[in-house]
C-alpha cells in the first residue's frame, strides 16, 4: 500500500472529514445558541427564565436519548419494514448504519451544547435572584442553582437511557417519520446513503 492510500484509508476510518466539520458546525452553533439563549434569559423573569432553563436541559436528555436508541438498535427488524413497504424504513435503516456519526451530534455536539447553554442560563438566573434580593454574595444561590442543574441533567439522561434501551424500534422509527416528512416535503435528505460495512 502506497502512502497515497495510506492516507486515504486513515481519512476513511477515522472519518476525519466529519470530524473536521462537526467541530466547526458545533462552533457556530454554540456561539449561536448561546447568545440567543443568554439574550432571551436576560430579558424575561425569574420564572420564565426557569422555564427556558428546563427547556434546554429537556432538549439534552431527549437527544441523548435519540442517540443511545440508534447505537443499540440493529438494522433486521427495519428491513422487515421495508420488506412491508413502510416508506420510514429506509430512513430507519439510515439512522442504524450511520448510528456513529448520530450518536456523536446528537450526544456529543447537543448535549455539551446544552450543557454549555444551561450553564450561562443558571448564571444568569443567579445574577437575577442577587439582584432581586439585594445580595452580594450568592454562593448560596448559586450552589442551589449549580446542584439542581447537574442532579436534573444527570437524572435525567439516566431514565433517557432506560427509554431508549427499551424503546429503541419505537424512538428510530419516530425519527424516521420526521425526516421522511422533511424529505417528502422540503426535498431534504438530511442523512446520506451509507453501505453496510463488510466484515
Amino acid at each position: 500500500m502506497n502512502k497515497k492510500e495510506d492516507e486515504k484509508t486513515f481519512s476513511s476510518r477515522y472519518n476525519i472529514k466529519w470530524v473536521f466539520l462537526i467541530s466547526i458546525w458545533t462552533f457556530f452553533m454554540s456561539g449561536t445558541i448561546s447568545i440567543i439563549t443568554e439574550n432571551l434569559v436576560n430579558n424575561l423573569d425569574i420564572l420564565m427564565a426557569f422555564f427556558v432553563l428546563i427547556i434546554i436541559m429537556l432538549i439534552g436528555i431527549i437527544f441523548d436519548i435519540i442517540g443511545i436508541a440508534v447505537t443499540t438498535a440493529e438494522e433486521k427488524p427495519f428491513h422487515a419494514m421495508a420488506a412491508n413497504k413502510v416508506e420510514e424504513a429506509k430512513f430507519c435503516i439510515k439512522l442504524v448504519r450511520s448510528a456513529g456519526q448520530v450518536s456523536n451530534f446528537c450526544n456529543d455536539v447537543i448535549g455539551d451544547i446544552c450543557g454549555i447553554v444551561s450553564g450561562a442560563a443558571g448564571t444568569t438566573i443567579i445574577y437575577k435572584l442577587m439582584s432581586r434580593y439585594d445580595l452580594i454574595n450568592g454562593t448560596v444561590f448559586s450552589i442551589i442553582i449549580t446542584s439542581l442543574v447537574a442532579s436534573l441533567t444527570v437524572g435525567g439522561k439516566a431514565f433517557g437511557k432506560s427509554i431508549a434501551l427499551l424503546n429503541y424500534e419505537k424512538i428510530i422509527y419516530g425519527i424516521a417519520k420526521i425526516l421522511n416528512f422533511i424529505n417528502k416535503h422540503l426535498g431534504i435528505d438530511i442523512l446520506p446513503n451509507k453501505r453496510k460495512n463488510k466484515k
